[in-house]
C-alpha cells in the first residue's frame, strides 16, 4: 500500500508491542530471552555464512554498478551510520523478534518436522517482502529467512538472530545494495 514510512513504522510498532504482550502472557518474553546470545556454538559457521555472501555481493554490485560500491560509508559516513542504527533497532530486531521468537513459540507444535517448519518460516519472511516488488529480494529474503530461522531453531536466541540478520542488511546497504531494500541511497 502507498502509505508513508511512518505510518508503516507505526503498525510494525504496534503488531510488535501485541506480539509481546501475548508472549508476556504465556510467559514466553522476557528480556532475557530477547537480549542473550543463547548457545551460538555454530558462529562460526555464520561467520562463514556472511563472508560468503559478502564477497559475492561485493562483486556483484563492482560488477552491476560499480560506481555505488561503497558509496554509504565513504561519501556519506553519518548518514550510514545513522541509518545502520536505525535499521538495527527499528527493522531487524522486530523482525526477529516476530519472525522468529513469536512463531517459534506460538506454531513449533503446529509442524512437527522442524525442516518443514523453517521452511515455512522462511516462506513467510519472504512474503513479508513483497512490498519492494523485486524479485531478488523475494530469493534474498527466503534464503535470508532459511538461514535466520536455522540459527534460532540452534540458539533459541533473538539477538543471535538479530546479529546474523542486521550483518546481510547492514553489508547489502554497506556495498550500494541498498535501494532495493529501501534504504535511503543518494544518487551516485
Amino acid at each position: 500500500m502507498p502509505l508513508p514510512i511512518w505510518t508503516k513504522l507505526a503498525m510494525v510498532l504496534v503488531g510488535l508491542v501485541y506480539l509481546i504482550r501475548i508472549m508476556h502472557w504465556g510467559k514466553q518474553f522476557s528480556i532475557t530471552l530477547s537480549v542473550g546470545l543463547g548457545n551460538i556454538s555454530n558462529r562460526y559457521w555464520v561467520l562463514l555464512r556472511f563472508v560468503t555472501f559478502a564477497i559475492a555481493s561485493a562483486a556483484w554490485v563492482y560488477i552491476t554498478n560499480p560506481e555505488k560500491l561503497f558509496i554509504m560509508p565513504l561519501q556519506h559516513t553519518w548518514f550510514w551510520v545513522l541509518i545502520s542504527v536505525f535499521y538495527v533497532v527499528i527493522s531487524v530486531y522486530p523482525q526477529e523478534v516476530i519472525y522468529r521468537q513469536f512463531f517459534f513459540w506460538r506454531y513449533k507444535d503446529l509442524v512437527p518436522n522442524q525442516q518443514l517448519f523453517i521452511l515455512l518460516n522462511a516462506s513467510l519472511f519472504c512474503l513479508a517482502h513483497l512490498m519492494f516488488w523485486n524479485n531478488l529480494v523475494l530469493v534474498l529474503t527466503f534464503l535470508g529467512g532459511l538461514l535466520f530461522a536455522n540459527t534460532y531453531a540452534r540458539s533459541q536466541s533473538v539477538m543471535t538472530t538479530s546479529i546474523e540478520h542486521s550483518l546481510y542488511g547492514l553489508w547489502l546497504f554497506t556495498i550500494g545494495a541498498g535501494e532495493m531494500l529501501a534504504f535511503p541511497m543518494p544518487s551516485s
